[in-house]
Order: C-alpha cells, then sequence, then structure tokens
C-alpha cells in the first residue's frame, strides 16, 4: 500500500462502538512484535519512547532522534504507523508545520498532537491550537490523521471531571473538528457516564486512554468511543518484566 492508501485504511478503522486498539510500541523491535501480536495499527508513546533513550517526556527526546525512531518503526512493520508527536516541538505554526512535514516523510499515517503548553503552564487557547493544527493540517496533506489530544481532563483531578468540562471538552472537538483534526483524544477521562456523553456529541471519533484499573474495551465499546490507545503502561509492563529477571538473576 502506498503511505495515502494506509492512512485511509487506518482512518476507516476508527468505528465508534468497535474500536481501534492500540498497544502502543516504542521502538522498532516492540512494534514489530506487537505487529506480530495481532495489530490492526501500530501507535507510539511519546513517554516511553523517551524513557527506551534514556529522555524523559515533555520533548526532551531531540526532534531529530524523534523522527529518526519514528521512520524506523514505519519500516519495521507492514500496518499503518501513527507517532505520538506530542505538541510538535514548535509553538508557532510556520515551525510546527515543517516539523509535521518532517514526519509525514518518515511514512507514518497519523499523529497525535496535543493542546497542552508542553513544559509550561495550562492549554493554548482554542484559537490559537487552532492555528496550529491548521498548519499542521496543510503540512501533513489530507489524508494525514491529526488526533486532537485535549489536556483537559489529565490536567484535573478525576474528581473534579463534570458536565462543565465535557461542555469545554466538546468546544474544542468543534473547533478542532473545523480546523482540520481527524480525531479527539481525550487521556483522563474515565467517567463512563461522561465518556459516553462525550462520544456521542464529538464530531470527531474518540480516543480513551487505557490504564490499570479502567473500563474494560467493552465497556468503552459501548460508551460509543472509536480508539483505544494504551500509552506508556506496555513500555512499563515490559521494563517491569525485565528488572524482575534480572533481578532473578543477580539474586541467583
Amino acid at each position: 500500500m502506498t503511505q495515502a492508501e494506509k492512512a485511509r485504511r487506518f482512518a476507516a478503522l476508527h468505528v465508534p462502538g468497535d474500536p481501534l486498539i492500540l498497544f502502543n510500541a516504542w521502538d522498532a523491535g516492540s512494534a514489530r512484535i506487537v505487529a506480530e501480536a495481532g495489530a490492526r495499527a501500530i501507535a507510539t508513546g511519546s513517554a516511553s519512547v523517551a524513557a527506551a533513550h534514556g529522555f524523559s517526556d515533555a520533548e526532551t527526546l531531540p526532534l531529530d532522534l524523534a523522527l529518526a525512531n519514528a521512520a524506523r518503526v514505519v519500516a519495521a512493520v507492514d500496518v499503518p504507523v501513527t507517532i505520538d508527536f506530542e505538541g510538535g516541538y514548535a509553538v508557532e505554526p510556520e515551525p510546527l508545520a515543517a516539523n509535521v512535514r518532517r514526519l509525514a516523510r518518515t511514512g507514518a499515517v497519523g499523529c497525535n498532537f496535543e493542546d497542552q503548553v508542553v513544559s509550561g503552564a495550562g492549554l493554548h487557547p482554542t484559537d490559537r491550537q487552532c492555528e496550529r493544527l491548521r498548519a499542521a493540517r496543510h503540512a501533513a496533506g489530507p489524508d494525514f490523521f491529526l488526533n486532537a489530544r485535549t489536556d483537559l481532563f489529565l490536567k484535573a483531578k478525576r474528581e473534579a471531571h463534570d458536565e462543565a468540562m465535557v461542555a469545554s471538552a466538546l468546544a474544542r472537538a468543534d473547533a478542532y473538528a473545523e480546523a482540520g483534526a481527524s480525531g479527539l483524544f481525550v487521556p483522563g477521562l474515565a467517567d463512563l457516564r461522561l465518556l459516553e456523553r462525550l462520544c456521542a456529541a464529538s464530531p470527531l471519533p474518540v480516543n480513551f486512554m487505557a490504564f490499570p484499573g479502567a473500563a474494560p474495551a467493552v465497556e468503552l465499546a459501548a460508551a460509543g468511543v472509536a480508539r483505544i490507545s494504551h500509552g506508556p503502561f506496555p513500555y512499563k509492563l515490559a521494563m517491569k518484566a525485565l528488572k524482575q529477571a534480572a533481578e532473578a538473576i543477580y539474586a541467583g
């Protein structure tokens, strides 16, 4: 398949009620293992990629290294690949567009693009984030899957999540869709009642981030979720197993 064909296939996998499951990888080797397990697409997680290279999250991983890793992941598998690109490694639309263009040239069919101020406070204002989304869309082309992540729920304590926050997220979803986003990613939102309300009203397919103790996939599907990501947890699971195996060797 061409990159455009892979991108269109990837978009078609986002079906509310029958969500695409993404067990996030971090390098070419982990991507190949996840693909061999039956994944229909591969996604990376920025925290996992950074940690695997000895960096912390929040764009401390050098951009050139992030792009090189993305290219290796794409080359390692036959299925579509989407990259967690955080805030695009730039604030202003022009350098952001240049970075997204470089990402698209790796062969990736999409990326996560968040609205929090990376290494700063709060979220970009909606109109500002829309400028950034329009720049990213223009740079990446029409088929690239721009998964617009809003950190409204991630930035607030879970007990503070309510209908007003859902309304705020939906306002952003409407604006982001108009600016060219392909999907809406809402990490941190775990309340199924609120999630169902969001899914029902969102103009974009909704992406949920799974975590230990979260509702099972069947309940998320019933709520209308179209995509379930596992974020940094596969990497943490792998590193825990590695540490335990090493400890057993050195203790023996």
